[in-house]
């Protein structure tokens, strides 16, 4: 999906911040955008976000498209075979091939006979990463990469966070919220990065951005480029994924949403 432009966490600034939000705990820049780690725990071990970063590095080693020598550069040339890669990589493009079958190829990690599996490895990724954090014991803990974000907790004296829709004809604008509480939001979209997906079918006039929220970001993160690739009139497949909801922009400032989409604001129902 590349990055997210059009969501972010409610607050001041262009980026979009949380409302209230201290200054982050660390901002890595890796796999082409900057990682936000928000911890809010006032105690936690510094090594394990050090290993959270350091995950993301390795992922980008391997996963780069724009990398001669990575995994997925070489297995592209012919270089090296999809069974000789290491088992991440195949674990990783297995769910890419799950994903283009069962989203009717609205996805596809394999296009114009290329290979780039980049619209889930970066959510994938980012949700290994908070997974680490997890298991470090860490509570309370958002994560935002490009803008697809992973939340766990909530923060202090809040219910959950909330994650702001931006305007897609202003920046500086939101439509609404999404409340995110151990779930996962991730958009694709046109914003700063105009038309950045493979094969989209969505006409100008239709989406101006589409996220899709649920339990792993890596498959939202899937979705959400599907969706935006497919448009709207064209996505029967979604209701195959039950625990993802979509919330849509349109280019007229319209939002569209699954019913039960945890957003807060005006709406078409769709």
């Amino acid at each position: 999906m590349g990055c997210l432009h059009g969501i972010g966490p409610v607050g001041h600034g262009r980026s979009g911040d949380l409302i209230d939000l201290p200054q982050p705990t660390r901002v890595e820049h890796v796999m082409g955008t900057a990682v936000l780690f928000d911890i809010r725990d006032p105690f936690f071990p510094p090594s394990a976000l050090d290993e959270a970063v350091a995950l993301l590095h390795r992922v980008e080693d391997t996963f780069s498209v724009f990398r001669h020598d990575s995994e997925i550069s070489r297995i592209a040339r012919g270089d090296l075979s999809i069974d000789d890669a290491d088992a991440t990589v195949r674990d990783v493009l297995a769910t890419c091939e799950m994903l283009r079958r069962d989203t009717g190829e609205a996805f596809d990690h394999r296009p114009d006979g290329g290979l780039d599996p980049s619209a889930y490895v970066k959510g994938w990724a980012v949700a290994a990463g908070a997974g680490i954090l997890t298991e470090a014991g860490i509570d309370s803990f958002l994560v935002s990469a490009g803008g697809d974000i992973i939340a766990r907790g909530s923060p202090s004296g809040a219910d959950a966070w909330h994650i702001g829709i931006r305007d897609p004809l202003d920046a500086d604008a939101t439509l609404g919220t999404v409340e995110l509480r151990d779930s996962a939001i991730a958009t694709s979209g046109r914003y700063e990065r105009g038309a950045h997906i493979w094969g989209v079918r969505n006409r100008e006039e239709d989406l101006a951005s589409v996220s899709i929220v649920g339990p792993d970001l890596g498959i939202a993160d899937a979705l959400a480029t599907a969706v935006f690739a497919a448009g709207l009139r064209d996505i029967a497949w979604l209701g195959g994924f039950p625990d993802y909801e979509l919330v849509a922009v349109t280019s007229d400032r319209r939002i569209l949403r699954s019913p039960m989409a945890p957003f807060t604001g005006s709406e078409t129902p769709t």
